[in-house]
């Protein structure tokens, strides 16, 4: 039987975050905290696909476990398979665009 997976919504600086997670449970070590650990990133070679999906990549891929304040959680959904990671407007709802890198220009 595979491991559950947990789309876990959550507000951090003004935005709104959506990251997949293995492993959701409460913290023994910090009260009024909730632990999401082993997050789950789209692995792809060379090209990057989702500019959203590297930057948050960039954030949280050496992170083993996020402690988030428990009113800081917006939901925690167990799905059967992994969509697309977001990080959206807080007052708005839309997604930040996060621009590709774009070469310098000459001068």
């Amino acid at each position: 039987m595979s491991k559950p997976l947990y789309k876990v919504t959550f507000l951090n600086h003004g935005k709104v975050y959506e990251l997949y997670a293995h492993r959701v449970a409460s913290s023994n070590a910090l009260w009024g905290f909730t632990e999401v650990g082993e997050l789950v990133f789209d692995v792809h070679e060379g090209l990057v696909i989702d500019p959203t999906e590297e930057r948050l990549r960039e954030e949280f891929g050496n992170t083993r476990v996020l402690h988030l304040p428990m009113q800081s959680i917006v939901r925690v959904e167990e799905v059967e398979k992994k969509g697309a990671s977001a990080i959206r407007d807080a007052a708005s709802g839309e997604k930040v665009v996060t621009p590709f890198p774009m070469p310098a220009r000459p001068r």
